[in-house]
């Protein structure tokens, strides 16, 4: 079983990236295997709409970072998509790279099929759940399963480490760990 993060932050090291540790770090304690995509640095350009990926589960038309990403999130058994959040939404490298996947799994049907979707967000002060729902609509029609926690997959914090003083929602993040580990074992038991 692997779950990838896929960091959306301009700052490799940042909230984003703490919040993915904190999750990761408890599936690796539990014998899962993670991995950490930085999308800082990376190209990933803006989806042309021509669908040459059809049938070919990737994206042939565009020579950037983009299929190296996708390949990755296409060989694990879940992805935790974490981004800051930029102008109330999530920041422009996540929204390319979900624009390009989506028409990716939209022509090739059911490649996401039964895969976790986790979406968390690092939050200054406002536009939280915008970010959340965007990434949680990308989950929701690649017939993905969604896994929540006791309340909002958000985290409070502006410089770097903020987040680890906003207890209610470093909690959320271990109950995220702890509920994507228990749907691992159901997967793995049906």
């Amino acid at each position: 079983m692997k779950i990838i993060g896929i960091n959306g932050s301009s700052r490799t090291n940042g909230n984003s990236f703490i919040l993915l540790n904190i999750i990761l770090d408890y599936l690796n304690a539990h014998d899962i295997s993670t991995e950490i995509i930085n999308l800082y640095g990376l190209e990933i350009n803006s989806c042309q709409a021509c669908f040459a990926c059809k049938a070919k589960k990737l994206c042939p038309t565009i020579s950037d970072d983009f299929n190296s990403v996708f390949k990755n999130m296409l060989d694990s058994d879940g992805i935790i998509l974490a981004s800051p959040v930029y102008s109330a939404d999530i920041s422009a490298k996540m929204k390319l790279l979900l624009d390009r996947a989506a028409v990716v799994v939209a022509t090739n049907p059911g490649i996401f099929k039964y895969k976790i979707g986790v979406s968390i967000a690092a939050v200054r002060r406002a536009g939280g759940m915008t970010a959340i729902d965007t990434m949680n609509h990308f989950f929701l029609n690649k017939e993905m399963i969604i896994i929540g926690s006791t309340y909002w997959n958000m985290v409070y914090g502006n410089k770097i480490g903020e987040v680890l003083h906003d207890d209610e929602g470093i909690r959320n993040m271990k109950n995220i760990a702890e509920n994507i580990l228990w749907f691992l074992k159901l997967k793995n038991n049906t």
